[in-house]
Parts: structure tokens; C-alpha cells; sequence
């Protein structure tokens, strides 16, 4: 049984090593590709199902249902729930074809050690009121901090086991997290966002997503911001001038579909 080889590689990675005491083979072929075309703009697309992953942007329940912390603020709430109905339709049937979902959510530490003055100030410029970490006004639940109330993904949109989370701590789905070593380690070379807010949290980290190499798909009707309209105009503009390619998720359904 010396020879008898043994896969090295998370579960799920599109690249692994196998291991006996006598040798390693790193030369495992990669999987098959499994095609979807997809109607997009500015050009209809062909991913690979093998490869591509759904990154889910803080749909929480700070930003996306009452009580949290832009409802506490005074401020409306409820366009960040829009991309709740089409997602609740859309990820099950991305499961189903193999593609990996990822949670992607503000968690911040309850000390706030790895935040800097000027993301504090972001949503604290004053200097006083309700910023990161501090006690809702109703729940006392710690604003975006991981493992409270507030920074939960909101009920409406179930969690599997087989989903992967991962906590951001800036604008950034990408800075000062594993998030694109995840990515890697999956062999995923084809990234469709979705979540909120459309110009803020997904817009960095799709356009993170685009420096990194990948390619990067915005699912325009599971993105919402609480933002001026010609936030969204500037923002899926962008994406399709320079940083990826633009749908919807009733493209992807037909296309899971045929």
C-alpha cells in the first residue's frame, strides 16, 4: 500500500497534488470544462461552470432589514432588499450546477485593531452617533461585527454548509482577507457579483477582482444600492466599459436551463 496515491487539495479545488510515500504527482489534469453561454453586455459570454463562483456582497442584516443599522440611521433600507427575491431563485440553481457560493461580509473585530482612522470616519465622520461596532439603538446588536445580529445575513436568503464565508473588514471584498486565495485554490477564473451596494462594496471588489485577472461578471437585478440612481447608471456603465460584462439573473436561468 506504500504506492497507494492520496489527493492533497481542499475538497472542491480545481487543482491538487496527489501523495504516496514514494512519490508526488503534480500533474493531475484539470476538470473538463462544462460551458455555459449567457446572454450579456457589451458582449454575450461563454463561462466555464467549473470555474466560476457567485460572490454574495453584504446582504446583512445592517444594511437590508429593520432594525439594522441604515434603518437606525433614519435612512431607507428597503432598496437593499431588492436583490433578495432574485437570489432566492438564482442560487439554488447555481448550487445545483456546481457553482460555488461565497459570502462575502462585513465582520468586523469587537476591539477594531485591523480598522484604520479613515475607515472609521467613513461611517463615523463626525465623530459621534452610530458608527462600526457600536450598540444598535433597539437590538444593542455591535454594527458589522462578526457574530452579531447586525452583521448576519439577512433570514430570507438561506446558507448552505457547502457555501464558503468570508469576512471583509474594508469597501474591498479583497483587501486584508483570503479571499482571492480561496478563489485560486477552487481554480476559479470567472467571478459573477451580486449584493450590496451596487456602487460601493461590489463595484471595489469587482473591479479588485478585474486587477487580480479574473473575469468578472455584475448580475445587474442581485445588486441594490440605497444611492442615487445615477450611482447604479455609473457603475454598470463602468463595468461594461472597462472592468467585465453586465446580465441579468433571468440570462443565467434560461441559460442553466438549455
Amino acid at each position: 500500500m506504500a504506492n497507494k496515491m492520496h489527493r492533497l487539495g481542499a475538497p472542491r479545488a480545481g487543482y491538487h497534488w496527489t501523495a504516496s510515500a514514494r512519490e508526488i504527482d503534480m500533474a493531475t489534469p484539470a476538470a473538463r470544462p462544462k460551458p455555459l453561454r449567457i446572454a450579456a453586455q457589451p458582449q454575450n459570454i461563454t463561462i466555464d461552470l467549473k470555474r466560476t463562483a457567485m460572490i454574495v456582497i453584504d446582504m446583512q442584516n445592517d444594511f437590508c432589514a429593520k432594525g439594522g443599522w441604515v434603518d437606525s440611521l433614519g435612512l431607507d433600507y428597503t432598496p437593499d432588499r431588492k436583490p433578495i427575491a432574485p437570489l432566492q431563485k438564482l442560487l439554488p440553481a447555481l448550487r445545483k450546477a456546481g457553482v460555488p457560493i461565497i459570502w462575502v461580509n462585513w465582520g468586523n473585530r469587537p476591539d477594531l485593531a485591523n480598522m484604520p482612522p479613515n475607515q472609521i470616519h467613513i461611517y463615523k465622520p463626525s465623530g459621534v452617533g452610530i458608527g462600526l461596532g457600536d450598540p444598535l439603538p433597539g437590538s444593542g446588536a455591535a454594527v458589522l461585527q462578526k457574530g452579531s445580529w447586525a452583521a448576519a445575513v439577512v433570514d430570507e436568503l438561506e446558507q448552505v454548509p457547502e457555501d464558503i464565508m468570508v469576512d471583509k473588514h474594508r469597501i474591498s471584498g479583497f483587501w486584508d482577507t483570503p479571499l482571492d486565495s480561496i478563489l485560486r485554490n477552487l481554480g476559479i477564473r470567472t467571478v459573477m457579483f451580486s449584493g450590496v451596494n451596487t456602487d460601493q462594496c461590489v463595484l471595489h471588489s469587482l473591479t479588485d477582482a478585474n486587477f487580480l485577472g479574473y473575469g468578472c461578471v455584475l448580475v445587474e437585478d442581485c445588486c441594490a444600492t440605497s444611492s442615487p440612481d445615477f450611482c447604479t447608471e455609473a457603475t454598470v456603465w463602468n463595468v461594461r466599459k472597462c472592468f467585465g460584462f453586465v446580465t441579468d439573473s433571468g440570462k443565467i436561468l434560461r441559460a442553466l436551463k438549455k
